[in-house]
């Protein structure tokens, strides 16, 4: 039994995939740093229905500047790495493959993660805490696209779970099962559900009428719009509570089935290099997968506790800073196809640097 690369795909399809990923991207990351950086200025300080006050982070004047720094450096490399790895798999051919357009598809995703709430929190690092202002359409914004990408990037694990049953348990039909029409249909399907159902959630929140206007947050989520109500949030609370059962249990329920399979399939088989690249390919999808799941049942977990909001603060913002910038790390250090691209690259740099 062996792996059998993809082929008789229409690259034509692939490079439209690829250049809408790359198009979306740079007007994301134009639109959301602008919006994110910007707030009102008030100089009464009086509030209004459509302006909120943001908690923000609770530093010091001493501790701000290690904070900024630390954030903007972790940020900064998050940003190269997964715009890089994007660009890298745009451009190279060998790299068109279905496991690495999904790839392509998770660092997108997580360049657009944290560029929804990072920049805003910069800039209200060095702001008084009671001039961390925000409107609430941009609130409303940032919520469903901090949702919105947390959701995709579980659907996009998913999906890469499938990806490397398919390749390891169905060898033979990888290639026509996982064609270029299929391809389409999951990234569709990543971004779509995620969308529909992240736009329910916060549109729940949004028809609410408010009677607060702070956020004691550093950045805004769902939790955050329906509690600047005073009216019943029971509706909320089920769709909130369905929302996540559904694709939490799907993805644990997925991603466990699937690579329970695959362990069968390598206990089973004799071919040494079979289980190699398997257990190489399946541990790197295992490891971020279990790091996404790890530091999102934390922040859950300190949800639940009022009298650490201090370290709740911190920990949603270092948590979710963790997958985006560690998924191109274990990526690249475990792919030989990517490992290999990079080196050629900086060696065809060096030799025409020495000619």
């Amino acid at each position: 039994m062996k792996l059998v690369a993809v082929s008789g795909f229409d690259y034509n399809i692939i490079h439209f995939l690829i250049d809408w990923n790359c198009i979306l991207c740079v007007f994301l990351l134009i639109l959301f740093p602008l919006s994110g950086l910007s707030a009102p200025q008030m100089e009464n300080h009086t509030y209004n229905e459509h302006v909120l006050l943001l908690e923000g982070l609770n530093v010091t004047h001493q501790s701000s500047y290690p904070a900024f720094f630390l954030l903007l450096v972790i940020y900064i490399f998050t940003m190269v790495a997964n715009i890089g790895l994007t660009v890298l798999i745009c451009m190279e051919r060998s790299l068109h493959q279905p496991m690495y357009i999904l790839l392509c598809n998770m660092s997108f995703n997580d360049a657009l993660s944290i560029t929804t709430f990072i920049p805003r929190v910069l800039s209200d690092i060095f702001k008084a805490s009671a001039e961390r202002y925000i409107t609430y359409v941009e609130c409303a914004i940032q919520a469903f696209c901090g949702h919105m990408f947390a959701t995709t990037g579980h659907t996009i694990l998913m999906i890469m779970a499938f990806d490397r049953y398919m390749a390891i348990c169905n060898p033979l039909r990888y290639a026509s099962i996982m064609n270029n029409k299929m391809l389409v249909k999951l990234c569709v399907f990543a971004w779509g559900v995620a969308f529909l159902f992240v736009a329910v959630l916060i549109g729940l929140s949004v028809r609410l009428s408010r009677c607060r206007s702070k956020v004691f947050n550093p950045f805004c989520d769902n939790a955050s719009l329906f509690m600047l109500s005073c009216e019943s949030v029971f509706i909320n609370d089920i769709y909130g509570l369905f929302f996540t059962a559904l694709f939490l249990i799907a993805s644990i329920v997925s991603v466990s089935l699937t690579y329970i399979r695959i362990t069968m399939v390598c206990v089973r088989s004799k071919s040494k290099s079979l289980n190699s690249k398997a257990l190489n390919t399946c541990f790197t999808h295992l490891a971020v997968y279990l790091i996404m799941l790890m530091t999102g049942f934390i922040i859950v977990f300190l949800h639940r506790y009022p009298q650490w909001s201090n370290h709740r603060k911190v920990a949603s913002i270092i948590f979710s800073l963790v997958a985006p910038c560690l998924n191109p790390i274990i990526y690249g250090l475990q792919s030989k196809e990517i490992y290999k691209v990079v080196k050629n690259m900086f060696q065809s740099k060096i030799m025409s640097l020495r000619l």
